[in-house]
């Protein structure tokens, strides 16, 4: 028998797949298209000085792609196997845990893991500029490698015992969360009290320790903490993948309830939803507005985790500001904090947007509440009510913190660049909260996998500005350079021609979708057996083929 069968059997399926080579593609497209914009944002300053900020910059960004690939890709690879009852077939052969597990590793991780492959080259080209050295280069390629193996088996671990998509990818985020974020902190509030030396091993399971210390400068001064770090981290991934091929052969099966599951089970339930009289009081009181609306929005606990999550950044932000007071208090902070809340509320709205409607049209739930006196345009309705139950309050709040950081910069700096900064973030903000759970939707009913519509709602509404921002900078470096003039672009020319890309994306694509959401709804919602059209073809090309729909569905 060949050894690992579905291996090689996945690695021979993707290697007729054109996304396998599209998406290494666009990976090095995306590095090159970073690393330029780099280049025209600083153009005064010396090579080797912007060398080292491009090389750590898209260091930094690939390790982003590392640490959520486990979420993205391997999360739910096994549980949806479970979902459609085909994970029980394969251990009917002579399969072997290890071979379910190793061969949807490889299936789900081979595109993300050449596109990671793909920003090597381009990592190595700051070493021509001569701002870092092969050291340099050699750690944060091992620590990127580290960290995606890490990322995968912790997804694979989760997937394992998971069964239902969102705990599956929820589970996955609070592992990577807890070892790459968690363990950190505590090392560093440790370190800082007297007598717990002891306190920097927390630092050990967290694979953003080697990419701190990757610099020359980092790797002198705790060399051991470097190697240790990576140790533990490719440790755990073993560990994590020996226990997922454990566990697969016996967590397939459908198995009674235990009494004490049954209970916590009926604690969820109770927290999640409520008591049952406010149950019912909450359940007649959204039946009377939208029946959609209490499907989507029932669960109470859903604004809930927007605001937990805000609690918990609000409390790491002043552990920072209270322990390194004036250091932590600065404008490149405050940035930082903004930038972070603004890109998280809009990738969990895009989330939270297409999710619902993509899984019902996959379990055909869609096609059964279609059939019911619900129109569209009631559906459509209770899912905007439902993000608005969610996630309004999160965005003013949101806006209110960046008007008071805002001041605060102000107040430190009356610099108008930083003025106009802020107020296009936020303005971006609110234009993109408008524009995405449209496109998000649309997305849903479009793609096969649920889960690619958050990827690709992100990508129209808040990469493709950035992609077309980049783009006019290198157009009118070059026109300028032909005619021998300086190109030094102020800071409201950028920020100018960011906003500009970022509206005429939202009107474009939000426009759009929001007219195929009306048009041809039920029409997608029907297309669940049909192949779906390529990325370009659905929002440039042909529809779907009806009579291939019909063919798939015999």
């Amino acid at each position: 028998m060949t050894f690992l069968p579905i291996v090689e059997r996945e690695l021979r399926v993707a290697a007729r797949r054109r996304g396998t080579y599209w998406g290494r593609t666009l990976a090095v497209l995306a590095a090159i298209a970073v690393g330029v914009f780099i280049r025209l944002a600083d153009w005064g300053r010396s090579a080797e000085a912007l060398s080292v900020e491009i090389f750590f910059g898209l260091a930094w960004l690939a390790m982003l792609h590392c640490v959520s690939a486990g979420i993205r890709v391997t999360a739910d690879c096994l549980s949806e196997e479970k979902r459609e009852g085909t994970l029980g077939l394969l251990f009917l052969t002579d399969l072997r845990g290890y071979d379910v597990v190793l061969g949807k590793l490889f299936a789900t991780s081979l595109t993300a893991f050449y596109g990671l492959l793909a920003i090597f080259p381009v990592l190595a080209v700051p070493l021509l500029m001569g701002g870092i050295t092969r050291d340099e280069l050699g750690r944060v390629v091992l620590v990127l490698l580290n960290t995606f193996t890490f990322s995968l088996a912790m997804g694979m671990i989760v997937s394992a015992g998971s069964r239902w998509p969102r705990k599956a990818r929820a589970g996955a985020a609070i592992l990577v969360l807890l070892f790459g974020a968690v363990f950190p902190l505590v090392g560093l509030w440790l370190t800082e009290a007297p007598g717990h030396a002891w306190g920097k091993h927390f630092f050990l399971p967290s694979p953003f320790t080697g990419l701190v210390l990757a610099s020359d400068a980092g790797f002198r001064r705790m060399a051991p903490l470097f190697w240790h770090s990576q140790m533990v981290v490719h440790g755990l991934t073993w560990v994590a993948l020996a226990i997922a091929c454990w566990w697969v052969p016996r967590s397939w099966q459908d198995r009674p309830a235990a009494a004490q599951r049954g209970i916590w089970k009926g604690f969820w339930r109770f927290w999640s939803f409520g008591p049952e009289r406010e149950r019912a009081t909450f359940r007649r009181r959204l039946l009377d507005v939208n029946a959609f609306y209490w499907l989507t929005a029932r669960a109470r606990l859903k604004p809930f985790h927007v605001w937990a999550v805000f609690a918990a950044m609000g409390a790491a932000w002043w552990c920072g500001w209270r322990e390194w007071r004036d250091e932590w208090a600065n404008e490149g902070m405050y940035v930082l904090t903004g930038l972070i809340l603004n890109t998280l509320l809009k990738c969990w709205l895009a989330a939270e947007a297409g999710l619902r409607l993509g899984e019902d049209r996959q379990s055909g739930a869609l096609e059964l509440l279609l059939s019911t006196p619900l129109t569209v345009r009631d559906i459509l309705h209770g899912q905007w009510l439902a993000l608005r139950r969610q996630f309004l309050g999160p965005v003013l709040l949101t806006l209110g913190l960046e008007v008071l950081l805002l001041l605060a910069v102000q107040h430190h700096n009356h610099d108008s660049d930083s003025l106009v900064l802020w107020l296009a973030g936020m303005f971006m903000l609110v234009a993109d909260v408008i524009a995405l759970p449209g496109v998000a939707m649309w997305f849903a009913l479009s793609s096969r996998a649920p889960n690619r519509s958050t990827g690709s709602a992100v990508l129209v509404i808040m990469v493709l500005p950035w992609l077309g921002h980049i783009v006019t900078l290198v157009v009118m470096s070059l026109v300028v350079m032909t005619t021998g003039s300086n190109f030094d672009p102020s800071q409201n020319l950028l920020v100018g021609i960011w906003v500009s890309w970022g509206l005429l994306c939202d009107l474009g694509f939000g426009i759009r979708s929001n007219r195929r959401l009306h048009a041809r709804f039920r029409e997608m919602a029907l297309q669940r057996y049909a192949p779906p059209a390529g990325f370009l073809a659905r929002w440039f090309g042909r529809r779907p083929d009806p009579s291939a729909a019909e063919r798939n569905r015999r």
